[in-house]
């Protein structure tokens, strides 16, 4: 009997413990194709390196709940991105993007964002154009309290802003470019911050991958390529592996 109630209550306290859970966000979707190259769109790119990304933690840590923000070729409010995260009590949050500059041809390489006030001019560019695909939902001024995604006045809140997160955030988003520089061997663009409102309104780490520039011939070709999007996926699966390993020290 003393057996079976220590069976019973090791059972019920496995049910109250949650699971680690990962949110993959794969940015832009439906109407919202984000950047585009000559024959590419950043949507498709992110759909695609964001759900290889999830089959490799669910093959490697089944003990792990993943969960996407979508799965098809749908839009996704920026809001709602960030609901579904704080909804499961995630543990984190990874939301995948493309890069491109207003210049004909853009430079290469990768970099990886947190939370935070811009610190250069190029990544403030960067938040504004993430950032305008708030123009296309309805109401969008009431719903981000006036935010205006083109005024960089509007940017100034996150300066204001302490993010308690920001040091496991940071980490996770190192450990992902040491691995775009040393196993895919991408050029290295660094880490950085800058205000993204998909980050903004998350409880838990979070972190935005730019995987590439899509106006750059030579990488659009990469990030278009089957190997290129399942290399990109296993060097942030990597960095996700090595910051899961070192938080369970």
């Amino acid at each position: 009997m003393k057996r079976y109630i220590l069976c019973l209550a090791a059972f019920t306290l496995s049910l109250c413990i949650q699971a680690f859970t990962v949110v993959i966000d794969a940015g832009h979707g439906g109407k919202d194709a984000g950047a585009v190259g000559r024959s590419a769109k950043e949507k498709d790119i992110n759909l695609a390196v964001a759900l290889e990304l999830g089959k490799l933690i669910e093959k490697n840590h089944p003990e792990i709940k993943v969960i996407y923000t979508r799965k098809t070729d749908v839009f996704v409010e920026l809001n709602e991105r960030a609901n579904i995260a704080n909804k499961a009590k995630a543990d984190l949050f990874i939301s995948v993007h493309t890069n491109s500059t207003a210049a004909k041809v853009g430079p290469q390489g990768t970099e990886t964002y947190t939370l935070g006030m811009h610190r250069a001019a190029d990544n403030l560019a960067v938040a504004k154009r993430e950032n305008s695909v708030i123009t296309l939902e309805s109401n969008y001024e009431e719903r981000y309290e006036g935010f205006d995604p083109s005024s960089s006045e509007s940017y100034i809140i996150f300066e204001l802003m302490q993010d308690k997160f920001m040091e496991q955030s940071v980490e996770l988003a190192r450990n992902i470019q040491q691995e775009f520089k040393q196993t895919g061997k991408r050029t290295d663009k660094g880490v950085h911050q800058a205000g993204f409102l998909v980050l903004r309104a998350t409880s838990m780490p979070s972190v935005l991958v730019e995987l590439g520039y899509v106006n750059n011939p030579t990488e659009e070709q990469f990030l278009k390529s089957t190997a290129g999007r399942q290399q990109l996926a296993r060097c942030i699966y990597n960095g996700f592996a090595k910051y899961k390993k070192s938080i369970q020290k």
